[in-house]
C-alpha cells in the first residue's frame, strides 16, 4: 500500500506516450517516474514532457530499478507483451498491460496464473470501456426502454488507405498484428461486457489494401449465450462515417454517430478535469425510439481517467484493479475463434 506510487512506463509510442504517461500523470496518487524508449526522438520527447521522470533506453534499465517502483505499465508491441508481464511479476511489481493482453489466449492464462500465484497485482489497459458512446450505451440499456434487446451493431471504422510502417503491420502471427488484435480487441470487449459470454463464432477476415500483410477489414458475428447477436466491424478503408452503435430492441432502438474524442483531445494537449473533457459534439448525440417518435439522447462523457483512478485506489487500499484479466482471455478465445472462422469459411462453436 503506497501514497505515491511510481510508475514505470514500457514504451512511448502512441500507447506510452498518448494514453498511460498522460493519463498516470493526471491521476493523484500516481507519479510516471521512469519512462523506457529505444528512440532517441521519443526519448526526446519524453524528457521534455516529463522533466521530472528518468528516461532510459530499455526494458533491462528499467527493470534494473525495480526496487524504486510501484506499478510496471507495458506498452510495448503486441509480441512483448506477455514475457515482459512476467519479468514484472517474477519481481512482484503490480502490471498494466496495454491491449491485446497477449497473441494467444493460452499465453494470457499464463500471464493471469503467474500473477495469481505470486500474489501481484495484474490488469489490462482496456481504456475503450470508458469511450463516451458506450457509457452512452451501457446507460440506454440500463434504462430498460429498448425492450428485449436482440441485436447489437458495433462499427470501429477508419480510412487508413495507405500501409503504415508499423509493427501492427507485420504479418508474422506473433507480432498479433492486424485489426481483429487492434481494433477486436476492443469492439470484442466491449460486446462481451454488454452482453455475456459467446457461444458461436463467425468472421469474414480480410486483406483489402495492396501489398498488405496482415487483416485490414473485419466482420465479426458472435452468439452470445443469451440469445443476443452482437455484429461487429471494423476497417482500415471505411471512407464514409456509419452509426458508431445500433441497437435493436423489441419496444425501439437506439443509433449513435462519432467516436469517443479522448484520444484527439490528449494530443491536442487536453487532460482530465480540462473544460470539454470527453465531451463530444452536441451533433453526435444518440437517437432512441421507433421511426417518427425518437428523442434525442444525450452523449455522456468519457472517462479514461477512471481507469488509473481505479490502479490507483488497488495500490493504495489494496482493491480489485479495474479490469480483470479474465475478461481480456475471453476477449482472446472469441478473437482466435475469428481467425479460425475467417480462415475455414464456417461458424466455430465456443464454451
Amino acid at each position: 500500500m503506497v501514497d505515491e506510487a511510481r510508475v514505470g512506463i514500457l514504451g512511448y509510442g502512441i500507447g506510452g506516450r498518448v494514453f498511460h504517461a498522460p493519463l498516470v500523470a493526471a491521476t493523484p496518487g500516481l507519479v510516471p517516474a521512469v519512462l523506457a524508449t529505444g528512440n532517441p526522438e521519443r526519448a526526446a520527447q519524453a524528457r521534455a514532457e516529463y522533466p521530472g521522470a528518468e528516461v532510459v533506453p530499455d526494458a533491462d534499465a528499467l527493470f534494473a530499478r525495480a526496487g524504486e517502483l510501484d506499478l510496471i505499465v507495458v506498452s510495448t508491441p503486441n509480441r512483448t507483451h506477455v514475457p515482459l508481464a512476467l519479468r514484472a511479476i517474477e519481481l512482484g511489481l503490480p502490471v498494466v498491460v496495454d491491449k491485446p493482453f497477449a497473441p494467444t489466449a493460452a499465453e494470457g492464462e499464463r500471464v493471469v496464473a503467474a500473477a495469481k500465484e505470486a500474489g501481484v497485482g495484474l490488469t489490462v489497459f482496456q481504456n475503450r470501456r470508458w469511450d463516451s458512446d458506450f457509457l452512452t450505451v451501457r446507460k440506454v440499456l440500463e434504462s430498460g426502454r429498448l425492450g428485449e434487446v436482440f441485436r447489437f451493431e458495433s462499427r470501429f471504422d477508419r480510412w487508413v488507405p495507405k500501409i503504415k510502417d508499423s509493427w501492427r503491420e507485420l504479418g508474422d502471427p506473433a507480432e498479433a498484428g492486424g485489426l481483429l488484435y487492434d481494433l477486436g480487441a476492443h469492439i470484442v470487449d466491449q460486446a462481451l461486457q454488454l452482453f455475456g459470454p459467446v457461444t458461436q463464432v463467425y468472421a469474414e477476415v480480410d486483406r483489402r489494401r495492396a501489398g498488405v500483410a496482415v487483416d485490414d477489414d473485419v466482420f465479426i458475428a458472435l452468439r452470445h449465450a443469451n440469445g443476443v447477436r452482437s455484429q461487429l466491424w471494423a476497417s482500415a478503408l471505411a471512407g464514409i462515417r456509419n452509426p458508431r452503435f445500433r441497437v435493436l430492441g423489441d419496444r425501439a432502438t437506439f443509433t449513435k454517430y462519432g467516436l469517443d474524442v479522448q484520444e484527439p483531445q490528449i494530443k491536442e494537449g487536453l487532460r482530465p478535469g480540462d473544460p470539454g473533457w470527453g465531451v463530444e459534439p452536441a451533433a453526435n448525440a444518440g437517437l432512441l425510439g421507433v421511426q417518427g417518435e425518437t428523442g434525442i439522447v444525450p452523449t455522456e462523457a468519457g472517462r479514461y481517467e477512471t481507469f488509473y483512478a481505479r490502479v490507483a485506489d488497488a495500490l493504495r487500499e489494496d482493491t480489485r484493479f479495474p479490469v480483470d484479466p479474465a475478461g481480456a482471455v475471453a476477449a482472446l478465445r472469441v478473437i482466435e475463434a475469428a481467425h479460425r472462422s475467417g480462415a475455414e469459411g464456417r461458424v466455430v462453436p465456443l464454451g
